[in-house]
């Protein structure tokens, strides 16, 4: 058997017909930029994560440069951020010459600890841009209290978190902004790149609907330096398609992961992904914590078995952060994370014979 970590062949079969549909539309009308799919698109995500406002913009990436742009970081302004997390993280912090000011994570969750913020803030801190890893909130409650105390804005990376609630909050309620990707690997994922600003305020909304086009208003004239970042009608196109499906994939993954919970609970070498019980998880990954990680995942690739390793290592010790001056044990949590984490397939259409044969590989190679 062969179990890929994503199969989009089967997500898409039955909705093809949908989107060729759309691609028809399009193609008649040529309204290739900002067509009225982009408006419309926007407005269902809005719904969808019950906010006032979604901006499309052309990746989760730019999603989050806008935001920071929005919030109005300025050369040496500090942003705390996990170090384990996609790189577009602690990168886009970069990009608008802010500095990232890492804080480890929680050895559980995997996510932004909030008992350890504080001892980060400085009179340089300007914002907190926690991560909703892996379809799970990082704790939000508690860091919206840090960031009143202290003054700060908050911004959500909600990239692989559409639908996740804290407390019965959904994702993109809390912080001043939330950001959005629809890679297509996402639960929510467009046939190529393409991102979005949540925010229920107005003045942020106008001010990233500005800067996804240059910062222009009217026409050629321009209050600040913004970005040709607008999601391409085509790609809102898809995403309109596939937005009513949402829900049910959601729940098809959560089965998965249930699945996976109880007959993967005895295996001793590896440790399930931990969901707070305040929490709802997505999956956008279903993540083990594992001894001999390396060679499990030789084994699961040499039996067909499709996974990855997110994040290989902490942005902390990446050589394009080196200028921060860190240096390997500053942040263990994340470093052991790195060194240990391996993701299986969750996929929606992943079915239960599939998942027989990965869990029968993975206690296949421990046994041995």
């Amino acid at each position: 058997m062969k179990v890929p970590l994503l199969d989009l062949k089967s997500q898409y079969d039955d909705i093809m017909p949908s989107v060729r549909e759309a691609f028809e539309k399009i193609f008649a009308t040529h309204h290739y930029i900002l067509g009225p799919e982009v408006a419309e698109l926007e407005a269902a995500v809005a719904k969808y994560c019950g906010v006032k406002h979604a901006i499309g913009c052309a990746s989760g990436t730019d999603a989050l440069v806008l935001s920071l742009k929005a919030i109005d970081i300025q050369p040496g302004d500090e942003v705390i951020t996990t170090p384990f997390t996609f790189f577009a993280t602690a990168g886009s912090i970069h990009r608008v010459d802010g500095v990232p000011v890492f804080v480890d994570i929680d050895p559980k969750t995997l996510n932004l600890d909030p008992d350890k913020i504080e001892a980060a803030i400085t009179e340089k801190t300007k914002a907190i841009l926690p991560v909703h890893l892996f379809g799970q909130m990082a704790e939000m409650d508690k860091i919206m209290a840090i960031a009143k105390k202290h003054n700060l804005k908050v911004i959500e990376d909600a990239a692989q978190g559409i639908g996740a609630t804290h407390r019965n909050i959904s994702a993109g309620n809390y912080g001043d902004i939330a950001t959005l990707s629809f890679f297509p690997s996402k639960n929510l994922g467009a046939m190529g790149d393409a991102g979005m600003c949540l925010t229920n305020d107005d003045e942020l909304a106008e001010i990233i609907t500005l800067l996804r086009t240059h910062g222009e208003h009217p026409k050629y004239i321009h209050k600040w330096v913004g970005l040709n970042s607008r999601i391409d009608t085509l790609q809102a196109a898809v995403l309109l398609v596939k937005l009513p499906y949402l829900t049910k994939w959601t729940k098809q993954r959560q089965e998965n992961a249930e699945y996976y919970f109880q007959n993967m609970k005895d295996i001793e070498q590896i440790s399930l992904p931990h969901i707070l019980p305040e929490a709802t998880s997505i999956f956008n990954q279903f993540t083990l914590i594992v001894q001999k990680r390396d060679e499990l995942l030789e084994y699961l690739r040499k039996n067909d078995v499709g996974c990855n390793i997110y994040y290989p290592k902490a942005l902390h010790l990446q050589e394009c952060f080196s200028y921060l001056n860190h240096s390997k044990g500053d942040f263990p949590e994340s470093e052991y994370a790195s060194e240990h984490v391996i993701s299986i397939p969750i996929y929606s259409e992943l079915n239960t014979d599939q998942q027989d044969y990965v869990i029968s590989k993975i206690k296949e190679f421990y046994q041995q």
